[in-house]
């Protein structure tokens, strides 16, 4: 396979500093060899140019903190996805997870002109599924999710032209932390989430199950996973870590099924922040969530 690394280092859309620089850390944490002993072609296209805090003011826009360069951002990665070649899997570096607006509308606009129909299986321990409305930050990495699917500042659910996502192929692993009024949201768009409570009671494999069944008619899928969406103990570097996550074997497990699965097109690894880390922990075992949705296994 023809495996394709960009980094969007951007930590704009977060409360706190030091996800602009998870894509070096993945980098440093050897991606690309481990990807290469599997047998992939990687090529490493570098990063999308992102502004940094300091060199722009904090304008709250909307109730959108750093609205304009999280969009010129995203757009920039957009583009850059979608311009890649339909054999190529893209594997996107963040960053916070605002970056996935970018990724995951670049994605979509690669399986059709003016974007097919994407699957999205979103593993987090947060939702994301804020609006500018509803949130009580205004920090944009807790709003991805609604803008892909077309609730919130038009400057932002407008990267991929009239495409937007279908809350019916979104489906929400490993959730723990969701406010109170992005719970009502959640509920009123339909969107499919599996917390930790139901990862406990029904476990990965039937989950995995599940998920590949309700996003049958998709025609690529793309993971989106958050660093925080594993427990505190194995992914420390993360800028909200909430207790109780995925376990590294269950977090393993998803990816080998979804790897078996051979629907997989494409994929993101987020909010891994060096700053917070240890000994690049994070990095180390996210790297080991690549490898195996992109083929590693243990026999």
């Amino acid at each position: 396979m023809n495996v394709a690394l960009l980094g969007i280092p951007m930590d704009l859309g977060a409360g706190r500093r030091g996800v602009d620089m998870g894509p070096s850390a993945l980098r440093n944490a050897h991606l690309a060899r481990a990807l290469r002993a599997l047998g992939h072609t990687v090529t490493d296209l570098g990063d999308v140019g992102v502004a940094l805090p300091e060199s722009v003011d904090k304008l709250t826009e909307g109730g959108l903190v750093f609205l304009t360069p999280i969009q010129e951002a995203c757009r920039a990665a957009a583009e850059r996805v979608a311009a890649l070649a339909p054999d190529v899997f893209p594997l996107t570096m963040g960053g916070d997870h605002s970056v996935s607006m970018g990724t995951v509308t670049g994605n979509a606009l690669r399986l059709a002109p003016g974007g097919g129909r994407l699957g999205l299986i979103w593993v987090d321990a947060h939702t994301d599924y804020n609006t500018p409305d509803s949130s009580p930050s205004g920090n944009i990495h807790g709003m991805p999710v609604a803008h892909l699917t077309g609730r919130g500042d038009t400057r932002l659910t407008g990267l991929g032209g009239g495409w937007h996502m279908r809350p019916e192929d979104i489906v929400m692993i490993g959730i723990r932390s969701v406010d109170t009024h992005e719970r009502e949201l959640l509920r009123e768009a339909g969107i499919k989430a599996y917390t930790m409570k139901d990862v406990d009671q029904l476990g990965i494999t039937r989950i995995h199950e599940e998920t590949l069944e309700r996003l049958s008619g998709v025609q690529g899928l793309h993971v989106s996973f958050d660093a925080d969406a594993l427990d505190p103990a194995v992914c420390p570097g993360v800028g909200t870590p909430v207790p109780g996550g995925l376990t590294y074997r269950e977090g393993h497990l998803l990816m080998e099924l979804l790897s078996e699965s051979g629907r997989v097109t494409s994929m993101d690894i987020v909010e891994v922040n060096p700053i917070l880390d240890t000994h690049n922990q994070t990095a180390e075992a996210m790297v080991g969530m690549a490898a195996s949705l992109l083929g590693q296994r243990i026999l």
